[in-house]
């Protein structure tokens, strides 16, 4: 081999050939090697990375949507099926990131699924709740606690003495009027072959004249016949309504505070709750009237916003809490 050169040619035997051309081979390798062995470096770690996303958006790596990991043999397969031209450093780490892409996809898709699935189900509640007339149901059952039954003053000693009294309307002073036993009997009980609504009803119904005595008595008679019917929790919170608004608050707490301890799920618990709180604003409890208004609006977030707000906010502009 020669070289011409500014004095000349030169002549490089055999064994120089052989000198240089393994030079420059060492040479190549020293300056590829780092640059590779940096390269899978980083591919390792994102492999890794891409891994344990995997795992956390399919806990257990279930094969139904695609394979858990990126192995060597899935690589194999994969250029045995569409083996390439030839086999370098380079071909193998396209081949990694074209797995690693894919992968990347497939984790992006499966991540929208479950944000729109959790949209979905988010805006169900929502309309769930805005649309039912009683929320209690929907909602989860509160925590907490009122202090009421240690100090509450509970009804009359003597149930029996009560109902008499309230049968007369006149709390055992005098009998009542021709007139008022006349406009009692002139409210109808109905009959539809459900004898606890039926009661119920009749008790209402006295109620809505004004006739709160009587009223007490019915729906007392209503609850203590039928424990379990669905109209039971409505019954409570109007036997209270009806000590309450017969001007006997302190009688009236307590079957609200039983109401809702009762079943704090109940239709009619959350607005036992809230009378509860008006019946200690009227004895001047403003603790309790608080204790009671917390309670309602940590556990009924959304009857707070809907049904009840009116009353809710109504209640809570008459008392200091802190």
């Amino acid at each position: 081999m020669k070289w011409k050169s500014a004095g000349g040619a030169v002549t490089i035997g055999t064994r120089g050939r052989n000198t240089f051309a393994g030079a420059i081979g060492v040479a190549l390798v020293l300056v590829a090697t780092p640059a590779a062995a940096q390269s899978d470096a980083r591919l390792t770690r994102l492999e890794q990375q891409i891994n344990a996303l995997q795992r956390a958006v399919f806990p257990g790596g279930d094969e139904r949507f695609f394979q858990p990991e990126i192995t060597p043999e899935a690589r194999v397969d994969s250029q045995t099926v569409n083996p390439p031209a030839t086999t370098t450093a380079l071909t193998d780490v396209l081949a990694r990131l074209d797995a690693m892409e894919t992968q990347l996809a497939r984790l992006t898709a499966a991540t929208e699924v479950n944000q729109n699935a959790l949209a979905t189900l988010e805006a169900r509640l929502v309309n769930l709740e805005g649309g039912s007339p009683d929320l209690a149901a929907a909602t989860p059952a509160p925590t907490g606690t009122i202090p009421v039954p240690d100090e509450r003053v509970e009804l009359p000693a003597s149930s029996n003495t009560s109902q008499a009294q309230a049968s007369s309307g006149t709390n055992g002073a005098t009998a009542p009027s021709p007139e008022r036993v006349a406009a009692v009997q002139a409210i109808v009980k109905p009959a539809t072959g459900d004898a606890g609504d039926d009661e119920y009803t009749y008790g209402f119904r006295l109620w809505d004249a004004g006739f709160y005595p009587e009223a007490q008595q019915q729906l007392a008679l209503f609850v203590e016949r039928y424990p379990n019917h669905s109209r039971t929790t409505y019954g409570r919170n109007l036997l209270g309504r009806a000590f309450l608004d017969a001007g006997d608050p302190r009688s009236a707490a307590t079957h609200f505070f039983e109401n809702y301890q009762a079943d704090k799920r109940a239709a009619r618990a959350p607005d036992s709750l809230l009378y509860l709180s008006q019946s200690m604003i009227a004895l001047g409890d403003t603790r309790r009237a608080c204790i009671a208004l917390a309670e309602f609006g940590d556990g009924y977030p959304a009857l707070a916003v809907g049904r009840l707000q009116s009353m809710y906010d109504g209640l809570r502009g008459r008392v200091d809490c802190d």
